[in-house]
């Protein structure tokens, strides 16, 4: 097989039957109860392409996880409720996909990697929209996204700079080179997850080394060192979530979720406890479905080959 060819997903191990008795068990009692009932009966596992090389995780409503790959930059989609699965969009022998967020339009903007680059597809469709150039492609790595207002801002881990992609038709990239307490190691991934602040101003951005938080000015570029609280570091800190005032950061090759409190001004974070799972392996990215957490494992310590397995997981809040 082609080092890029990808494999069909093996099925997951819940089938019709169970499900068509999860309904009928859940017919009793409050909406809230059979909700929950459902969420809590939905794999909490499930198996992606052979050779995916997956990276990056972003959720929708209906409620579908949409992965990117490394191998190709295809995009799949799993229902959640099923495990069942497919691609959605078909890669391209080099192309990437690395971190990616969906917006409330349906439409995935996906970080390019060494490629310096940024796409937006179409989730209903897996048409391509549009396409930027970033940088270009020669020490940098376009790795995650946020939506943040009108744009959607990416990290570059080889360099320290901020890409503002504009939202909907219209507008220009914006470069917002970073300043301040900001540390850039040369030759290693700096700038990795990204997310907005609790008041929509500013971004909280990790370095996976050293190790540290940051909180940039969206109008500067300035960058804070977040004060860490009960923890050193964050090292191999990746994909970064936050929910009001709690953060959590996956540190991959640690297989494990530092989970932060944010102070009010974002100059503190303080670790309230750890999240860990005998399933993780390299986990690098995080999505939030109602009362757990859906991790891509990207195995980065296994073999990278056509034959490699891959998988999501899910672990409670």
């Amino acid at each position: 097989m082609a080092r890029n060819q990808l494999q069909p997903s093996r099925r997951t191990l819940l089938g019709g039957a169970a499900l068509a008795a999860l309904t009928a068990a859940t017919g009793v009692g409050t909406a809230n109860a059979a909700t929950a009932a459902h969420a809590a009966a939905w794999p909490a596992e499930f198996p992606l392409p052979d050779g995916f090389l997956p990276e990056g995780i972003t959720i929708d409503a209906r409620p579908y996880a949409y992965m990117g790959s490394r191998a190709n930059g295809a995009v799949y989609r799993t229902d959640l409720r099923t495990g069942e699965g497919g691609f959605i969009h078909q890669g391209t022998t080099g192309t990437v996909a690395i971190g990616l967020k969906l917006d409330h339009d349906g439409l995935l903007y996906i970080a390019g990697g060494g490629g310096g680059s940024a796409r937006v597809v179409d989730s209903r469709t897996g048409r391509l929209v549009a396409t930027y150039q970033l940088t270009d492609s020669t020490g940098h790595f376009i790795n995650d996204a946020i939506l943040l207002g009108d744009r959607a801002w990416f990290t570059d881990s080889r360099d320290s700079v901020l890409y503002g992609v504009p939202r909907g038709r219209g507008g220009e990239i914006r470069s917002l080179p970073l300043s301040g307490d900001w540390v850039q190691t040369p030759d290693v991934n700096n700038a990795n997850g990204i997310v907005g602040t609790p008041d929509g101003r500013g971004l909280i951005v990790v370095s996976s080394t050293p190790g540290k938080l940051y909180h940039v000015s969206l109008k500067t570029g300035r960058a804070t060192d977040i004060a860490l609280n009960g923890a050193t570091d964050v090292a191999n800190g990746d994909g970064l979530l936050r929910i009001g005032r709690t953060l959590y950061v996956v540190q991959n090759r640690l297989n494990l979720i530092s989970v932060f409190s944010l102070d009010a001004q974002v100059r503190s974070a303080t670790l309230r406890r750890t999240i860990t799972d005998p399933r993780f392996d390299v986990p690098t990215t995080v999505a939030r479905r109602g009362d757990r957490l859906y991790l891509v494992n990207a195995r980065f310590t296994s073999p990278q080959t056509p034959e490699t397995t891959f998988n999501a997981v899910a672990v409670s809040l």
